[in-house]
């Protein structure tokens, strides 16, 4: 029933744009927090945005300035606007979503790539 399906990844030149797409199907999406992660090969998953049920965002320090996070609660759906992108940003990126006061409820999408490359 609980589903997250990122879409919007693609290949893209140093300087360039991509937004990326959340769909949510969570009990009630309003309530949760959601973000977007990412990992690169060899490297550790890490948070990249975060978006609470009130709107209040968080940045990484390595995307603030250049990424921007977004929900439409009515359409149940996540954005991460990347402008700026540069190659350090290649890596697989992730939904999330977490109910505050529920640890139980965490859940992942399965993925998109994001290739930065000239």
């Amino acid at each position: 029933q609980v589903q997250l399906v990122e879409s919007g990844g693609g290949l893209v030149q140093p300087g360039g744009s991509l937004r990326l797409s959340c769909a949510a199907s969570l009990d009630i999406f309003s309530m949760y927090t959601m973000g977007w992660y990412r990992q690169a090969p060899g490297n550790q998953r890490e948070v990249v945005a975060t978006i609470t049920s009130s709107g209040t965002t968080n940045y990484a320090d390595s995307v603030k300035g250049r990424f921007t996070i977004s929900r439409d609660k009515a359409a149940n759906m996540v954005y991460l606007q990347m402008d700026s992108l540069k190659p350090e940003d290649t890596a697989v990126y992730y939904c999330n979503g977490r109910k505050p006061w529920y640890p139980r409820n965490n859940y992942w999408g399965q993925g998109t790539q994001v290739t930065v490359s000239s």
